[in-house]
């Protein structure tokens, strides 16, 4: 899978490690970045890249992390197309992806540890959407909301 990475200043370390554990499973990782650590990366930019990455078909799917995941998740659901999931635990990840279809995981590097980190993202990556009738009716009515519709 072609996935968009990034981080801002306090997702750095752990957006590194997820880059090295992306490419041993398999993946081509975009890493949107930065490419070293800096102060003074916002997240808002970060996640911005990443969103677009995906809302334009670039990558099949978006991962961005920063110290709470919060902003990030926020930030990225700003792009429409964009169905961002703040996910801390394995039922979140799974939920996130089958019932809601999510294309952009949000990590807190302050929040969750590497290993759980790293279970995580797998479990999200591996997992379909489950393509419900009443699934596929949701995303749609929230896809409508971005468009300004009812």
């Amino acid at each position: 899978m072609r996935i968009a990475l990034g981080s801002d200043h306090a997702g750095f370390d752990l957006k590194e490690m997820v880059r090295g554990w992306l490419q041993e499973d398999g993946h081509e990782v975009v890493d949107i970045g930065p490419a070293t650590f800096d102060p003074t990366d916002d997240y808002p930019d970060y996640a911005r890249l990443v969103a677009e990455a995906v809302a334009r078909g670039e990558v099949e799917r978006g991962l961005i992390v920063c110290s709470t995941g919060q902003g990030s998740c926020m930030a990225a659901n700003k792009v429409r197309g964009v169905r961002a999931a703040l996910c801390h635990d394995l039922f979140c990840a799974r939920l996130s992806r089958q019932h809601n279809d999510a294309n952009v995981l949000c990590l807190g590097s302050n929040v969750i540890g590497p290993g759980l980190a790293r279970e995580v993202a797998e479990l999200w990556l591996a997992e379909p959407f489950s393509d419900e009738a009443k699934h596929r009716r949701r995303v749609e009515k929230v896809n409508r909301i971005e468009g300004g519709g009812g």
